[in-house]
């Protein structure tokens, strides 16, 4: 192992010790219970099987059949979640056919951040992460089943299907992906006529049509944001089958794989013999693999905010810092939209997740040794699925990269380090996502123009008024501000502006997400303005440093100046699109560092 990788892994277990054992203890304890059906009053039982039909009843009563709770986020107005129509149909047959059971237990809500980009609903999205964890764990309270499936894609709701899931910890649960769409337009085409429509270059029509090309059927969009990379975490740390993360859906391959799920989460029942809790899957070892992952392929900054909540979740403290340091030991293997031309079917082609566990496997950089829902040990991932006359199997995945434009083995990376730094100085703590930005680009020194709207700047870029060197700080906008929404209506003309020869950067407590560009932005900055963090003392012209290579925020005036400045007043609580609704949750988020997450003050209780 690499001594980088081993040392952040002995401290995230030193330091969560506490919170860990007391997290296993709870899970222990409910699963010694055994199938909590059983326990159940007579009345009780029966309105938990009166919907069944005759055959599924009778092996309900029956201790020694598995019963699976489906939990999914289908709805059919999102592309990446309209394939899961069929899979509770597919899941349950399959589970008849083994004697065991399927209910569909409930659903938790799908908001896209595409649909909403710039519009009201965006401030609804990190909460929508807990509303998913709250209502996986109302899905599951009624305490019949002995194991789940999660049945979830994009960007908030694989992490609040986690970490709901984490809290019932003692069942075992696999995780079934849906797979990305075909191929369209690509993605640096359609940014292309995004930047020309930003100038004024190219029509509402014109627009319209790249982005209904590149956005075209069912399945997850195909650049390397936060839905594929939540699907590639999930594969990393063994809560998929292996190799099942990118095939297309409607596919048979598809649909043999979610058969599969199903026959392998009754595999990880008391009932089948390998009793495996998800809990017991998820741990410093586990989540050390997902961060070494995301950094070898420049994966979403929004994992900067999940994968410390999904860690809480299982009581373990993970850091930025932990993060910040596997970053520099991490070579960057994948090339990627934003971050490289070709979209996720090409990295899928290109060798794919065999390819990438295997490299990082043989450079000592993932922790083989960990459990999977596919038995024990990593290595298992290394494999690829197949149909061989209708009949489903796993062969070992190359060993060379088909195209090293988009997948590299260690020996050549495209960079030694990963493509996360961490951001740190008078301004705060934030991250950056520097995988997608050129090298000379990552240094901007500029004077401050200070917004408190994504849409003041886009309006001020239209009125001329940005043509010049100016770090763009865009402030309020923290979680418990306003909820955290994205902030892309801003990236094309920033990316205009920067191709223009301007050195331009951003600075902000908000958020860019896994579509990050090619500016350099120094996001979730916290302490955030609006629990009077630094942002809120800046002024128009302030002379601000932000530099990615050395992870630098600072803001180059004397402290006592600051000090004696006002704090900004913090922008009135929006209402309407339901934002008011969410009130009550904003005042109980975390900072961007502890997950940006309603729950963490109730899970550090558990110290």
């Amino acid at each position: 192992m690499h001594p980088r990788v081993v040392e952040v892994t002995e401290r995230l277990i030193e330091r969560s010790r506490a919170t860990r054992q007391r997290y296993l203890e709870m899970l222990h304890a409910a699963a010694s219970e055994g199938p909590q059906r059983g326990k159940l009053q007579c009345a009780n039982f029966a309105h938990g099987v009166a919907a069944c039909g005759g055959n599924d009843k009778q092996a309900l009563r029956l201790m020694d059949a598995a019963n699976v709770a489906i939990v999914s986020a289908y709805n059919d107005m999102l592309s990446a979640h309209q394939p899961y129509e069929h899979f509770p149909e597919q899941i349950k047959q399959t589970l008849r056919e083994l004697g065991s059971v399927g209910q569909f237990a409930g659903g938790v809500p799908a908001m896209c951040d595409g649909v909403t980009q710039g519009e009201p609903g965006m401030e609804l999205g990190i909460a929508s992460r807990e509303v998913i964890a709250m209502s996986t764990a109302v899905a599951l309270s009624h305490n019949m089943f002995d194991a789940a499936l999660y049945l979830g894609v994009c960007d908030k709701i694989v992490p609040g299907l986690l970490m709901g899931a984490l809290r019932f910890g003692h069942l075992p649960a696999l995780f079934v992906p849906a797979g990305p769409m075909t191929s369209g337009l690509s993605n640096k085409e359609k940014a292309e006529v995004r930047q020309r429509y930003a100038e004024g270059k190219a029509s509402r029509e014109e627009l319209l049509e790249a982005e209904m090309a590149a956005y075209h059927g069912p399945g997850t969009c195909t650049f390397y944001g936060t839905a594929n990379t939540n699907q590639l975490l999930m594969e990393v740390m063994g809560l998929h089958l292996p190799g099942s993360s990118f095939i297309n859906p409607g596919t048979p391959l598809r649909e043999a794989l979610t058969r599969e799920a199903a026959r392998q989460v009754t595999r990880l029942t008391r009932q089948g013999g390998q009793f495996t809790p998800l809990g017991e899957i998820v741990d410093e070892r586990c989540l050390v693999n997902s961060i070494v992952a995301l950094h070898a392929t420049g994966g979403s900054t929004n994992h900067t905010l999940h994968m410390p909540a999904i860690a809480r979740a299982a009581g373990i403290l993970l850091t930025w810092q932990d993060m910040a340091d596997l970053s520099e030991v991490v070579p960057t293997l994948a090339h990627v939209y934003p971050n490289g031309k070709a979209d996720i079917n090409h990295f899928q082609a290109a060798g794919g997740m065999a390819l990438l566990i295997r490299e990082l496997l043989d450079a000592g950089l993932l922790h083989e040794s960990v459990n999977t829902v596919a038995g024990p040990g990593l290595s298992r991932y290394t494999r690829e699925p197949f149909l061989e006359d209708g009949r489903l199997v796993w062969r070992e995945g190359p060993r060379e990269s088909l195209d090293e434009t988009i997948l590299r083995p260690v020996a050549r990376p495209f960079s030694a380090e990963g493509g996360l730094r961490l951001m740190q100085g008078n301004l705060g703590r934030g991250v950056m996502k520097v995988s997608a930005v050129a090298p000379e680009h990552q240094v901007v020194e500029a004077p401050a123009l200070v917004f408190e709207d994504q849409l003041e700047l886009v309006e001020a870029f239209k009125a001329g008024q940005l043509e010049r060197d100016f770090v763009a700080v865009v402030r309020f906008q923290g979680p418990r501000s306003n909820g955290m929404p994205e902030l892309h209506k801003m990236t094309p003309y920033l990316g205009v502006l920067q191709d223009r020869g301007f050195k331009v950067a951003l600075v902000t407590d908000g958020r860019m997400s896994g579509a990050s560009g090619k500016i350099p932005a120094a996001i979730h900055v916290c302490p955030e303005a609006f629990d009077g963090g630094l942002l809120a003392r800046l002024q128009d012209g302030d002379p601000l440093r932000v530099d990615g290579r050395n992870g630098v925020l600072q803001v180059l005036l004397d402290e006592a100046e600051l000090m004696a400045r006002p704090l900004a007043e913090a922008p009135a609580a929006a209402v309407g699109c339901g934002r008011e609704l969410f009130a009550f949750m904003r005042q109980s988020f975390s900072s961007a560092e502890k997950g940006a997450s309603a729950f963490t003050a109730s899970l550090e209780v558990l110290k």
